[in-house]
């Protein structure tokens, strides 16, 4: 990436103070955990013994571009060229790269690549023939590819190049961003600038970007990009759009990542080509079946289509007195002789004040349950309601079993803060992946029903909302770009753990330095129960300000969609706060399987983190610390706040280790939250304070202004809503 060349001619006046010459060098993020820094004096020498010459196999598109990776990258870790040997000879320090097929050597070497798959790797230190060896192989280029980014990954974390073992293959086949951008560049819940694809210049113009893009996915095992937006507009299925996917499809291609476009369930009566979208009138039908091959004509890897349908407005085949699998028949029967994938999206919710949204998409689609064409996968929100700071698993990990499920994540901070509050995501990710739902008895997680294993399945799959957009940074913030890189390590391996993820992406963002990595690690995983704290905490949910989901909006009310109130979630009175989900109240708990029901149903044994979820409990309910509720909250709130300004503490004291320019912005960003976390605490307490009927309990000082000076606030342009 283009900081390259001015980083490597300063970084080399100083080796032997290599991290605080990195601190001297301003750098804007583009290089997201990609940078390769010189190596410090102290690892030269044992890095270069090891990196003597390459040897490739055959040439492929992909093999290209990871041969194009190494160069780049050891060149600028030794700041000289490893030369490429290419008569195949092997000497000591060689590092070999290749699959059996496409380097004959990889097939004597004692590697056993039958375990690794399709996208597995196997990198290895090794003796042949009396020479020290590294080989980096697979069975695919793919997966030469990938294990070229482990190795790069293993020397810039300050692994031991003259020892490494390292095999790994993904544990779910489908690893996928779902992009939010719209065809006008702009980008539904983004935080980070415009759409990254300029539609406009495309596809005679191919930016820098495009192919960046494609490298840092790859680097963290993302095989599949939804380029548009669930809520699509029609257009992008017409030959203008195609084109302009398909190119970007031949950029992507040699990195392993497929093109997949989601796709609004009217298109072809809103495009004007049929006079209806029943997707039981045999002309809708033709028209899909032809739409798809001509997709295949200009993308013949096309991965899919994304749908979201009847969903907030969205059309459907409910439109039609049809069902969800209806529609998702139609549409995978157009796909299925192209080998593609339909991905229906199980986000549903109608306007009813009288049914719990969190009980209405596995009410929707349980008695559908079997009925979908076997390359049907439905795609789920991780929580039964939409993305929050803390949420329940959704029940339909565990209740459907013969349809396979996508786990969707958010990477975007909709509900957290926005691109400003730091809220690493990695701790959201693995709480939910580890939830058991005793679906086929212990041991039956969330994790395993989405790696296939407890509902076996011939295609799993995960994706995550993009936070990516055209910030020179690329995520609206340094930190956010943690959260893209948690979900591509965690989509490789649901069973990974944050804090090693976590560890990693700071050795690469920022340096190895042990005392700066354990700081940051810990800063970063205390970050969501802060967030929690200030935001949402006891299980309280969706307390933001309507639309733009910018900051606090309890009071909330008078809104025409009940389920977009944040009252209807707090129900709040003077008696109590909570949203009653047991028998006696919505009885969404009914939902989940005996055994976690009984973790939820009794008020005094649950977990408190999600207390207010699933009961409506009174101001002076007795927590497990022997203090009341009222009491608990005030707590949390004052915790949230103080812990935001604790953060900042931290940030400075690590100024040494930092570039003066990601340094400031972050310094900048944490101050903002710290400022922002104390309106979520007034403002939140100030209106508990009213309906409750009580003053705040002893030790906690009052909100700055009356609760009235709360309500007055609004954004008129808050960012990241479009419409």
């Amino acid at each position: 990436m283009n900081t390259l060349l001015s980083r490597l001619l300063k970084l080399e006046a100083d080796r032997n103070n290599q991290h605080c010459a990195a601190a001297a060098v301003d750098e804007d993020g583009y290089d997201l955990w990609l940078r390769y820094l010189p190596l410090a004096q102290t690892r030269l020498k044992d890095v270069e013994d090891c990196v003597r010459a390459f040897v490739f196999g055959a040439e492929s598109p992909t093999l290209t571009v990871a041969r194009d990776e190494l160069e780049r990258a050891l060149f600028a870790m030794l700041v000289k060229c490893v030369p490429v040997r290419e008569d195949g000879g092997i000497s000591d320090g060689a590092v070999l790269v290749g699959t059996p097929d496409s380097l004959p050597v990889i097939a004597d070497l004692d590697l056993s690549l039958s375990d690794l798959g399709k996208e597995g790797y196997r990198v290895r230190s090794l003796i042949h023939e009396g020479k020290r060896v590294t080989a980096i192989a697979a069975n695919t280029d793919i997966g030469v590819l990938y294990g070229c980014f482990a190795f790069l990954r293993h020397i810039q974390t300050g692994g031991d190049p003259v020892r490494i073992d390292i095999s790994s293959a993904p544990k779910v086949e489908l690893r996928l961003l779902n992009h939010w951008d719209n065809l006008d560049g702009s980008v539904e819940r983004g935080y980070a600038g415009f759409s990254i694809w300029d539609w406009w210049t495309l596809p005679d113009y191919v930016n820098r970007r495009y192919i960046d893009y494609a490298r840092a996915n790859a680097s963290i095992g993302i095989n599949g990009t939804v380029l548009n937006n669930v809520n699509a507009a029609p257009e992008i299925l017409t030959d203008a759009y195609l084109a302009k996917a398909a190119r970007l499809a031949d950029v992507f291609r040699p990195y392993g990542l497929k093109v997949f476009l989601s796709v609004n369930f009217a298109s072809p009566l809103a495009l004007g080509e049929t006079a209806t979208s029943d997707p039981a009138d045999p002309a809708v039908q033709a028209w899909w079946k032809d739409k798809a091959s001509e997709v295949y004509r200009w993308i013949p890897d096309f991965g899919g289509f994304l749908v979201k349908a009847n969903s907030e407005g969205q059309p459907g085949p409910g439109d039609y007195d049809r069902s969800h699998a209806d529609g998702a028949n139609m549409l995978a029967d157009a796909l299925a002789p192209h080998g593609g994938i339909l991905i229906w999206r199980a986000f549903v919710y109608a306007s009813d004040a009288g049914t719990d949204r969190a009980t209405e998409a596995l009410n929707e689609f349980k008695p559908l349950d079997g009925t979908f064409r076997n390359n049907v996968l439905l795609q789920v929100k991780n929580g039964p309601i939409d993305f929050q700071p803390r949420e329940p698993f959704s029940p339909i990990f565990g209740q459907i079993t013969k349809t396979p499920l996508v786990m969707e994540f958010q990477i975007t901070k909709e509900y957290l803060g926005q691109a400003t509050h730091l809220a690493y995501l990695g701790p959201v990710f693995e709480e939910v992946l580890k939830f058991d739902t005793y679906a086929r008895g212990p041991g039956s997680t969330v994790s395993e029903i989405v790696k296939g294993k407890t509902f076996p399945h011939p295609v799993t799959g995960i994706a995550a909302v993009a936070n990516i957009g055209t910030d020179r940074d690329w995520t609206g913030g340094t930190f956010n770009q943690a959260n893209w890189y948690v979900f591509g390590r965690m989509a490789w391996d649901p069973d990974a753990t944050a804090s090693g993820v976590a560890e990693d992406w700071v050795k690469m963002t920022f340096t190895c330095e042990p005392g700066f990595v354990s700081t940051i690690v810990d800063m970063m995983m205390r970050s969501p129960e802060t967030l929690v704290n200030y935001m949402m905490p006891f299980g309280l949910h969706h307390q933001v300000a309507t639309g733009h989901h910018y900051g606090p909006g309890p009071w909330v009310s008078e809104l025409d969609r009940p389920e977009w109130n944040p009252t209807y979630y707090n129900r709040a009175d003077k008696d109590g706060i909570g949203f009653n989900r047991l028998a006696d109240g919505s009885n969404a708990i009914a939902q989940y399987s005996p055994a976690v029901q009984a973790l939820f149903a009794d008020p005094h044994a649950l977990d408190e983190r999600y207390l207010l979820w699933f009961h409506h409990v009174s101001w002076d309910f007795p927590l497990s610390s022997g203090k009341t509720l009222w009491q608990g909250l005030a707590e949390r709130y004052d915790a949230g706040v103080a812990e935001t300004a604790r953060m900042i503490g931290t940030w400075d004291q690590q100024r040494a280790h930092v570039d003066g320019q990601r340094f400031a912005q972050i310094r900048t960003f944490l101050e903002i939250q710290h400022r922002e976390a104390q309106w979520w605490r007034d403002a939140c307490l100030a209106y508990f304070s009213a309906v409750a009927q009580r003053p705040l309990p002893e030790g906690h000082k009052p909100p700055a202004h009356p609760l009235a000076h709360y309500r007055e606030i609004h954004h008129c342009h808050a960012p990241g809503n479009p419409a």
